[in-house]
This record gives C-alpha cells, sequence and structure tokens, in this order.
C-alpha cells in the first residue's frame, strides 16, 4: 500500500501518520472493479437502466408536450376571437339585442396593433338536394378571404376565395372534405359543381379541412360551407356577425391583444352588454402543465428504478465487505485510518454508480439521436436530463455506499485479522 510518508526538508523530525492518497483510493476502487469485474458489471446494470429511462422519460415526456402543443397551434395559435354573450344578470330581458357588426372589426383593426388578418363570421342554416329525392342539412359560414389565414385551413382541392371574389360578391363556395366526399364522391370531383342556397346557384371552387381535427367542438361542423361574407349578407340583410376572428402577428401579443381588442369593443356598446373575447393561450398553458405533470409521474417511475438499483449497490457492497475483512485488518494493521478505508469503500460503490450512470445516459441519448438522424421526425432532446442523471447516479453511490463504508471502517482490526 503506498503512503505519502515523505518529510518536507526544515520539518519536525516527528515521522507523520501515513495518509492514503485520493489516486491510491480510485486504483484500489479499478483494482477491486477488475477482480470482479462480472459482480459489479451486473450490479451497475441497474443504474444503467435507471439513468437511460429517466432521459428517455423526459425526451417522452418532451416529445407529448412538443405534440400536443403542436397540435392546439396548428387551431390558430394567434388567433382571438370576440363574440355577444348577452346582456349583464341585471339587465332587463326586454332590452333588444346588441350585437357585434363589421364596423367593430373595423374600429379594432384601426385602434389595435398587430392585428395581421380578420375575419367575420355569420351563421346561417340551409337544406340542400343531394340528388335521389335527399336532402341534407348544411351549416353556412359567411366569411371574408382571410378567414383561411387566420383559421390556419387546408385547402384539399380547388382554391379558396380571394378579395376580388369578396369585393364582386361572386356565388362561389368552399365545402369541406368530408362534405364533398359524400355528396360528390371524392373532394376532386366536387370542384366546378353547383349546389343550391335558398334557392341560389353557387359554384364549388374548392374543398378544405381543418389542419387539426376538432371533432366538431369549432365553429366548422363536418356540413360546413363557406361563402364570402359579402354574399352572406344579402341573406341577412343587415351587418350583424355572429362572431369576429383576428390573428395577432406574434404571438406574445394575444394576451394583450385580447385585452385592447375588448376594451374597443365595449366602447362601441352598451355598457350592460357582455362580449367575450379569448384565445387559446389558456389552453396551451393547461396542455403544458398537463404534459409536465405526466413527465413528473414517469420521473419518478424512473426515480424508483434508480432507488432499486442504489439498493443493490448497497448489498453488493455489504457482501464485499464480509468477502474481505482480513484484507481491511490487513490494511489497518499497517496504518490505514477509519476514514481512509471508508473512502475507499465509498469511491468503490461510487466508481460502479457514475460508471453505469454514464453508460446509461449514453443509451439515452442515443435512441433519439438516432430517430433524429434516421428519420424526418425532429424529437426534442435535453441536456439537462443528462446533467440530472449525472448527479443523480452520484448521490445514489454516496448514499447507498455510506453504510457498506461506514461498516467496513468500523471493523476491529484485531478481529478482522483474526477472521477466516
Amino acid at each position: 500500500m503506498a503512503v505519502a510518508n515523505t518529510i518536507p526538508q526544515g520539518a519536525s523530525s516527528t515521522r507523520r501518520k501515513p495518509v492514503l492518497v485520493f489516486e491510491e483510493i480510485m486504483r484500489f476502487a479499478y483494482d477491486t472493479f477488475c477482480s470482479n469485474k462480472v459482480r459489479f458489471a451486473l450490479t451497475a446494470l441497474g443504474m444503467v437502466i435507471g439513468t437511460a429511462s429517466l432521459i428517455l422519460v423526459v425526451t417522452i415526456g418532451l416529445t407529448g408536450k412538443q405534440y400536443i402543443l403542436g397540435q392546439i397551434q396548428a387551431i390558430g395559435a394567434n388567433m382571438v376571437y370576440a363574440y355577444y354573450e348577452g346582456g349583464s344578470s341585471g339587465s332587463v330581458s326586454t332590452v333588444p339585442q346588441d350585437l357585434l357588426t363589421v364596423d367593430d372589426l373595423r374600429s379594432v383593426r384601426e385602434q389595435v396593433p398587430g392585428i395581421s388578418y380578420a375575419s367575420p363570421m355569420v351563421e346561417l342554416h340551409d337544406r340542400i338536394s343531394v340528388g335521389g329525392g335527399k336532402e341534407r342539412d348544411i351549416l353556412v359560414l359567411g366569411v371574408s378571404y382571410e378567414y383561411y389565414f387566420v383559421r390556419n385551413l387546408i385547402v384539399v382541392s380547388g382554391r379558396f376565395f380571394d378579395e376580388e371574389d369578396t369585393a364582386s360578391r361572386t356565388k362561389v363556395v368552399i365545402t369541406t372534405d368530408k362534405f364533398a366526399k359524400k355528396v360528390f364522391g371524392s373532394t376532386e370531383a366536387a370542384v366546378g359543381k353547383q349546389i343550391k342556397l335558398s334557392g341560389l346557384p353557387f359554384t364549388i371552387i374548392g374543398t378544405f379541412r381543418e389542419r387539426v381535427e376538432t371533432f366538431g367542438q369549432s365553429e366548422i361542423a363536418e356540413d360546413t360551407l363557406l361563402i364570402p361574407y359579402t354574399v352572406a349578407r344579402f341573406f341577412t340583410g343587415t351587418d350583424y356577425v355572429k362572431q369576429i376572428f383576428f390573428s395577432m402577428a406574434d404571438s406574445s401579443d394575444v394576451e394583450r391583444g385580447s385585452e385592447q381588442i375588448r376594451r374597443v369593443i365595449q366602447s362601441r356598446h352598451r355598457p350592460e352588454s357582455v362580449y367575450h373575447v379569448e384565445n387559446l393561450t389558456q389552453l396551451l398553458d393547461v396542455a403544458a402543465k398537463t404534459a409536465n405533470a405526466l413527465t413528473a409521474v414517469l420521473l419518478l417511475v424512473a426515480a424508483v428504478t434508480l432507488i432499486v438499483s442504489g439498493v443493490g449497490i448497497m448489498n453488493i457492497m455489504l457482501a464485499t465487505v464480509s468477502s474481505r475483512i482480513r484484507e481491511i485488518g490487513v490494511r489497518k494493521a499497517v496504518g490505514a485510518t477509519n476514514r481512509e478505508i471508508k473512502y475507499q469503500f465509498m469511491a468503490e460503490a461510487m466508481f460502479i454508480s457514475i460508471s453505469g450512470g454514464i453508460i446509461g445516459i449514453i443509451i439515452g441519448l442515443a435512441l433519439p439521436f438516432s430517430v433524429r438522424f434516421l428519420t424526418s421526425f425532429r424529437i426534442p432532446i435535453s441536456g439537462l436530463s443528462a446533467i440530472i442523471a449525472i448527479i443523480v447516479s452520484t448521490l445514489v453511490g454516496v448514499l447507498f455506499g455510506t453504510v457498506p463504508a461506514t461498516r467496513a471502517a468500523q471493523l476491529d482490526p484485531v478481529e478482522s485479522l483474526r477472521w477466516e
């Protein structure tokens, strides 16, 4: 056993107590590992699985969060919509409705900065003939051409109506892809066909679908037709609209813009009228919190794996202490202190946990990196999870290596030398 026993020049000639240096402690730990490779490898396997699981759990959680937020944002992350709720609770029920108008939309665009697109929406209901003497109930929405950008729609076939169609009041219609398939057999076959709305012929110029399936929870139903708002006014005969949609240029302006839109609209109507201005920010927050909660639960499961691995390390180190009692006695007899013995066995426990942790981190990061390199999926990778994993594996080695190391340090050297 190598000890630091050099007496500096000019120092007292009194003999110093031998001290086991750090390099020797690590060498002893490595030699012990080399002499028991299989046993230590199987013990470290638990740490490999635990740390790899921790990183993969974080990756899965981030991927799920990214997917959920992406689905919500596809509806229109920057979208703000306003609608009339009615009179206040204390208002007289005979007071006439104070509905939104197109002038409200114009005023908001003039007074609220940062709005990139805006569209009114008028809701109509009709029945159309689908052949064979059958009729079908449909929902007709009168919107502007900017509605396409606000709602982030996908044109499946044909085209969406444009500013010229709106200005010239052209009788054109856009149908949902599901409606086109049911009535005309396919989305391509629907383009160019004519249908009658309230007795007037309209030409189908395109089909569309929402970027994310909302299962009828949005204003767009399965059998929905879109027509220019200027044409829809012919049926309503007023400037009243059911909803007004806005799209902010920057998602960071959604909260501010929503409040400003509400104030502008409220200032143009009676004080007792109630208007709601909403956006998807709250839904995004809820989705993010839900994803984080699920990730936390999965992390707890991974933590259990690490704890089980730590118990395995403690058990194997206790067995190691029992099998090396005579060796401990010899080292104490030649001057090794209790602290040095304790550090030696703790170093062995940490060697197992950290080496297993490093291998687990490599495996945990290799899988998502492989997916990114071999496929088009951009799976998020958290470098912080790797740092946390190596810290946790180190702590596991310290915590679960303390008991065996303490037991080894407290052994009586005389009894240890007599151990058979």
